[in-house]
């Protein structure tokens, strides 16, 4: 059975076959189909700068080995990434700035609210979305899955109604929360060890502050036409690349990256 060096690529990659399986479904030698494989370089997809909004988010698959993707929830195609070691607000920018340069048209921004993208992204006059299922993941983080204090509980149960809600609403009850429970929150605790007084449920404040902060940018997307108010699409598709490269595990790292650049383009 004979198959070009573009069919073995998408049986590798995207057909999540290892070299053994495609080997003995050609009938060939392992190591014949690496080299088919090495070979093949994918070409280089250009697409036509358009009008569109962007969700930006960044993810790791290996100690300091990542990327920062910038992708189109429009057309759901990837417009550009970088390879990062840690996710840095510069990277934002630059990004955002070089497709603007290459003529797409920005019409707001989806972030998941690392301190400091919003601020920078601003400044370029852009809308920018604070991702509302990372704004949860922060006051859970606070409060737990599971928390036993009522006012957690309340505030847990309140900061799941932000996809269902305006920020008008949203801004209403959580200031109504906090005025339920303003002396609760204030109350103060001696620490013997540091021999200074400190907030009881300082955690729970700090859950409160993250939603303050981020409130003005919590509602972007009810303003903004086609801006996600979460980074799934980018989520999802980070999943799915890290599902294919576990498929290969043990790849040379020059072949790894091959792999990864093909599945973000």
């Amino acid at each position: 059975m004979h198959t070009s060096r573009k069919n073995i690529w998408n049986m590798y990659v995207n057909g999540k076959q290892t070299y053994d399986q495609i080997a003995g479904k050609l009938g060939k030698s392992r190591k014949w189909v690496q080299k088919q494989i090495d070979a093949y370089f994918p070409p280089m997809i250009r697409l036509m700068p358009q009008t569109t909004s962007l969700v930006i988010d960044a993810f790791y698959f290996g100690m300091g080995k990542g990327f920062i993707v910038f992708r189109s929830p429009v057309i759901r195609k990837n417009l550009g990434w970088y390879e990062i070691t840690k996710e840095k607000v510069d990277d934002y920018e630059l990004g955002v700035m070089e497709l603007i340069m290459e003529g797409w048209t920005i019409t707001g921004v989806t972030v998941d609210g690392k301190p400091g993208v919003i601020r920078r992204l601003e400044k370029l006059g852009l809308p920018v979305q604070m991702c509302h299922f990372h704004q949860i993941a922060i006051v859970i983080r606070y409060t737990t899955k599971h928390p036993r204090l009522p006012a957690a509980r309340e505030l847990k149960d309140l900061v799941h109604l932000l996809p269902h809600t305006d920020r008008e609403s949203f801004e209403y009850w959580l200031n109504q929360w906090h005025i339920k429970w303003e002396d609760f929150l204030n109350e103060k605790s001696h620490d013997p060890v540091k021999d200074k007084w400190r907030f009881t449920h300082d955690r729970l404040r700090k859950a409160y502050r993250s939603l303050k902060r981020h409130m003005p940018n919590l509602f972007t997307y009810l303003r903004v036409k086609n801006l996600p108010n979460t980074t799934n699409s980018l989520d999802g598709h980070f999943a799915h690349i890290r599902d294919k490269i576990n498929v290969h595990r043990g790849l040379r790292w020059d072949r790894k990256m091959k792999v990864i650049y093909e599945l973000l383009s």
